[in-house]
């Protein structure tokens, strides 16, 4: 027998293995959702239906027995269509692998469909999702059905990407875990990009260790996968960076920036003003410029292809209506280089930096999604940035916080991430 075919048969057994293991899991849930729970045995339900999946599920994998949504804009198609979120174009799909679905399905996870996005997880149609905690108000976007998904508890976790603050913003309005992880940490093959040099992809999870286990998944370097003892409050040192958008603040997120600091000083922290330099004063400006100058060439063949079909919002942009000089882009290209270095090491002696996720809570209707006032400057800076639920708004609903450090500190903010959301859920109980 050849190798090859040894190598075929081999991976035909995996494949049958794997697919048998999905089978089981898929009738577990199956039976625990059709099964009547009494209130008093919801919990027990819900560990025994866990042990189960969690037998059945046994591989060598980290992504053990995952559940895992995918963003619309993700995967199913190169050029858009709807797919992409996008229902007036008619689009080829690719035929490239999905290499987040590859990565993840080796990891034994299993990708239970797709969710809803603005139209191209940019701008033009919204998507038609509502925020769970209260439906007349946005969930946020672009990745507006990850979001949602995940705090609803349709699935544990779900991906998403972010050109500005299409992932960090969602979690915060919904009350969910975020993660937009180092820039280029995680392959894009497969994805449909606004911006090549913004766009990340990053997952949702309703907790840190979730939020690290898929972390696990798509880290290349094994030594990184390791997880971290758990991170003591304790005279860790926190840089509080308001940021140079703080003006644009609610009153809720000012109280929950100012609760949280206050909750760390508390637990033991060392919490100290992180004043930006002056460069990182038009970071927002420059993100926008960069965004839009990137799409111009990223909808270029939809433009050609559809013309007067492609929703207005993106004729603009490939038209250029802001009228963005090449001198400009450089402009933002150099300063935004210059600064990513700076804030690396101006946030290197802190464990991580705290800093706003949203202007405030989520907005009533659907048409807006919220700013991204706040997500901008981390998005050029291609740091990573973990939105921490367990906050709320004067009216009840979520606000999160975001936890930011140096590029590639991401397996070290999940630690602090996990001990910051305990505290805070803490505060909320």
């Amino acid at each position: 027998m050849t190798c090859s075919v040894v190598d075929n048969a081999k991976h035909h057994r995996v494949a049958v293995a794997s697919q048998e293991r999905a089978a089981g899991v898929l009738e577990v849930r199956r039976q625990a959702l059709l099964r009547p729970v009494a209130p008093h045995e919801v919990r027990s339900h819900a560990d025994d239906t866990r042990a189960r999946i969690g037998e059945l599920a046994r591989a060598e994998g980290p992504g053990d027995g995952l559940l895992e949504g995918d963003g619309d804009s993700v995967g199913r198609s190169h050029h858009g269509g709807p797919e992409a979120g996008c229902e007036s174009l008619d689009t080829p799909r690719s035929a490239a692998a999905f290499i987040r679905g590859s990565t993840l399905r080796a990891a034994w996870a299993l990708i239970f469909g797709k969710t809803e996005t603005v139209e191209f997880a940019a701008t033009g149609r919204p998507a038609p999702t509502c925020n769970p905690h209260d439906l007349a108000r946005n969930p946020g976007g672009s990745s507006s059905g990850s979001a949602a998904a995940v705090a609803d508890f349709h699935v544990p976790l779900a991906l998403g990407t972010q050109t500005g603050g299409s992932m960090v913003r969602p979690a915060s309005f919904c009350g969910v875990y975020a993660m937009k992880p180092t820039w280029n940490l995680v392959s894009r093959e497969g994805v449909k990009t606004c911006s090549i040099s913004l766009d990340p992809v990053g997952w949702f999870a309703r907790s840190a260790a979730d939020l690290a286990l898929l972390h696990d998944v798509f880290e290349p370097e094994p030594d990184r996968r390791s997880a971290p003892a758990p991170f003591a409050l304790a005279g860790a040192r926190i840089g509080l960076c308001r940021s140079p958008v703080w003006p644009a603040a609610s009153l809720d997120t000012r109280h929950a920036t100012e609760r949280a600091a206050s909750l760390l000083r508390e637990a033991g922290a060392d919490v100290s003003d992180l004043d930006l330099p002056r460069p990182f004063d038009d970071l927002v400006d420059l993100q926008r410029i960069v965004m839009r100058a990137e799409g111009q060439g990223a909808f270029l063949a939809e433009y050609r292809t559809f013309g007067t079909a492609l929703t207005e919002s993106f004729r603009e942009q490939v038209e250029n209506v802001d009228r963005t000089t090449r001198a400009q882009l450089l402009h933002a290209y150099d300063t935004a280089s210059a600064c990513r270095s700076v804030f690396d090491r101006i946030a290197a002696p802190f464990d991580a930096v705290l800093t706003p996720s949203t202007v405030g809570v989520a907005p009533e209707g659907l048409a807006a999604t919220g700013a991204m006032t706040f997500n901008a400057m981390w998005s050029l800076l291609h740091v990573p940035a973990i939105n921490v639920p367990g906050l709320q708004g004067s009216n009840g609903m979520p606000i999160g916080l975001t936890l930011t450090g140096p590029r590639f500190s991401d397996r070290h903010l999940l630690a602090v991430a996990a001990s910051l959301g305990a505290l805070l859920a803490r505060e909320r109980a």
